[in-house]
């Protein structure tokens, strides 16, 4: 059984930073690229960041391009999200997914349940 598990979320200002964790069992980790999602109150879900199978491919949402960095390390089962000059747009659920595609655009068959992330400013 695949599991997703989040953390790392919480209330920062508007300029701070937080990284974010998902934590992956139940398959085998490398074998799947990693996608990190958002959805604030209201609104839809949105892509923000994902990564290859082996890390060495990454993409961004333009909305978070230059902010944020996503990364993984397959020894740790884990990809990590850093979220640098926060705004308080970046307010939302943030969700990370593993997907089943080898090549981008992923699609993604499992999902965490989601981490809070609040910027105030």
């Amino acid at each position: 059984q695949v599991q997703l598990v989040e953390s790392g979320g919480g209330l920062v200002q508007a300029g701070g930073s937080l990284r974010l964790s998902c934590a992956a069992s139940g398959r085998t980790f490398s074998d799947y690229p990693t996608g990190w999602f958002r959805q604030a109150p209201g609104k839809e879900r949105e892509f923000v960041a994902a990564i290859s199978r082996s890390g060495l491919n990454t993409y961004y949402a333009d909305s978070v391009k230059g902010r944020f960095t996503i990364s993984r390390d397959n020894a740790k089962n884990t990809v990590y999200l850093q979220m640098n000059s926060l705004k308080p747009e970046d307010t939302a659920v943030y969700y990370c997914a593993q997907g089943t595609s080898a090549y981008y655009p992923y699609k993604y068959d499992y999902w965490g349940q989601g981490t809070q992330v609040t910027v105030s400013s």
